[in-house]
């Protein structure tokens, strides 16, 4: 059986530079694994992913698959993870702070808006008057609904506050008063 020393000179050889992973054979008819990813932190560099199993008696690689071998799913998961996490550089670094800058502001935007469009002297959590010159488009209706159906754990919500709304606030009248 070829030792550790042996596989890390290979995932070397094979080119994965800086960090790596080595995973040990099991039993008698295991591989060692090599990985070296950018989901793990091995690589800021998605497309230099990569698993090579090895025959752990010869040495032979048995498969060797790469970024260019995934599946588009595959690379689209990577890539927005590596952008999530900010890890392709300082631009993904700034990018990522400038949008979650831009969240806080909605936060507080929103509060704000909130405030100024408030009954008048209530100091209750009510909802603003509805302008009389905004009908309900019901455009925004079926976003709402092409959306619940793209991300169902927005439709969840959406449906877990309509029944809040429907259900619960008009069974207990202070907390109609309170939220109305």
């Amino acid at each position: 059986m070829l030792g550790l020393t042996a596989m890390a000179g290979l995932a070397r050889a094979l080119g994965m530079e800086g960090r790596f992973r080595v995973s040990f054979p099991e039993g008698e008819t295991g591989v060692w694994a090599l990985g070296q990813n950018s989901m793990s932190h091995d690589s800021p560099d998605p497309a230099a992913d990569r698993t090579v199993h090895v025959d752990q008696y010869s040495g032979r690689v048995l498969t060797d698959v790469q970024y260019a071998d995934y599946a588009m799913g595959a690379k689209a998961m990577a890539v927005g993870i590596a952008l999530h996490e900010g890890q392709m550089g300082l631009w993904n670094l700034l990018v990522n702070g400038v949008f979650c800058l831009l969240v806080v502001f909605t936060c507080v935007s929103g509060v704000v808006l909130w405030w100024k469009r408030r009954p008048a002297g209530a100091l209750r959590l009510a909802a603003p008057p509805l302008p009389a010159d905004v009908p309900l488009a019901r455009g925004v209706v079926l976003i709402a609904l092409a959306l619940s159906m793209l991300f169902p754990m927005l439709g969840l919500t959406l449906l877990a506050v309509l029944v809040v709304d429907l259900v619960l606030l008009s069974a207990v009248p202070p907390l109609k008063r309170l939220l109305g």
